[in-house]
Order: structure tokens, then sequence, then C-alpha cells
């Protein structure tokens, strides 16, 4: 049986937060970031392991305390300059330590979505074990699009028909993963992007809004808005 296995590259500094720390790190509800991603994946029964990509120079991590995750949590100080760089490390990692093998699911993950949630996991996991390539969360966009011209006017509207937000995780087999990412074009931002370059169609599996990237220091208010209310329906 192939087993599912979790990889968050956290390598990044998180720059547009304008914080002096990563953004992974950032505290969101009384623990850094990137500890409510963990939580959430280290409480699916079906993930074996739950591997993390760092920098290599990362003093960070060593200051929290993960010792809820032990058994189940991997660190690795391998991470690149961009985010394909890091999963790839991450990827090669896994093998070298023969965690990962080339039919093993890998459900790649950004620490700056705090909002997954269980059920999310789980949906993504019985839509895809058995697809012959793997696929995304994702919504359908909901609002009007328009492309910019040079002078940043409107130059047109876009049809949002059949347009969908990528989220995470993007869940994809091991060997197949790793050769999207070692052959992936130059700015791939996800690596669905990698995937498709290779000729293959990832299925889009329904996420929701609660799942959204933090990027810009507003967001976090709404992130901790979600993750108290989430606190509360379960207590």
């Amino acid at each position: 049986m192939a087993e599912f296995i979790a990889l968050i590259p956290a390598a990044g500094s998180g720059s547009r937060m304008g914080e002096d720390i990563p953004k992974q790190y950032r505290p969101l509800v009384g623990k850094p970031m990137i500890y409510h991603a963990l939580r959430t994946l280290c409480s699916v029964t079906r993930i074996s392991t739950v591997c993390v990509v760092l920098a290599p120079d990362d003093t960070e991590w060593v200051r929290h305390d993960w010792d809820e995750f032990t058994g189940k949590i991997r660190i690795f100080n391998c991470g690149g300059a961009t985010r394909a760089e890091s999963v790839t490390n991450g990827l090669k990692e896994l093998r070298a330590a023969n965690y990962a093998q080339d039919r093993d699911w890998i459900l790649v993950h950004d620490a700056a979505r705090p909002g997954l949630s269980t059920t999310l996991v789980e949906q993504l996991l019985d839509q895809l074990a058995d697809d012959e390539v793997g696929g995304l969360l994702a919504v359908p966009l909901a609002d009007t699009l328009k492309h910019m011209n040079d002078t940043g006017r409107v130059m047109r509207t876009e049809s949002r028909k059949r347009l969908w937000q990528a989220q995470t995780p993007q869940m994809f087999r091991t060997k197949l993963l790793l050769e999207a990412l070692e052959k992936a074009p130059t700015g791939i931002t996800d690596d669905a992007s990698a995937v498709e370059a290779l000729g293959f169609s990832p299925k889009l599996v329904v996420g929701n809004a609660y799942n959204f990237k933090v990027t810009y220091p507003q967001d976090l208010k709404l992130a901790e808005l979600i993750l108290r209310e989430r606190a509360t329906t379960q207590n």
C-alpha cells in the first residue's frame, strides 16, 4: 500500500509581511504560524510522516516546542532559494532516508495556510488515492477579473468561467512530482504547474475559503478569527 506523506516547504523569508522573522514563525493564536498546518496534517491518521523543509541557516525552529509532533515529523535543513527547489530537495532527502518510495503520495502544503482543516485533507485523500495523476485543493473564482495595461488602467475584463484558484495541499506520487520539479520551467509557482508541464492534467478537488494563504499583515486578523472560531467549535 502506498503511504501518504506531507511535505511543508518552510525555507522562505516572508518579506511581504514586513517582519524580522520568517513568516512561518509569525505568532498566530499563541503559536508560530506553521504550527497550525503541522497540527492538522499530523492529526490525519492516514498520513504517516510530515516532513518540514527548513533553510540551512534556520535558527528559529529550535526556539519553539514541537514535542507533541514527536514521532511523526521529520526535519530537513535543505531548503533552497525557491519553493520548487525546497520541495525538490525535501523529496530527495525523503527518498535518501527511505521514508518515501516512488508510488507513495506526497501532499505538499504551504506553511502560510493555517486554515487547513482535517476535513479538507481527508476529502483530498479520498478523491485522489486511486487517481492516475493526482491533484490539488482549489476553489472556483468568484470575483470579476480585470486585465491591467502598462498605465495601471483596465485593458479588458477576463472571463472567470472555468477558472479556479489553486490551494494546497497538492498531492502527487513521489516519482512523478520529483521528475516534474526537476524538469520544470523557470518561474513555476506551484507543484501542479510542474506536473502540467509534463503533459498531465491534475484533478481539482473543491477546497474552501478558510484555506487561504497568509501573505500580507492584514491577512493575520482573518486567519486568527478562523482559528479561534474553530477552537471554540471543537471545544
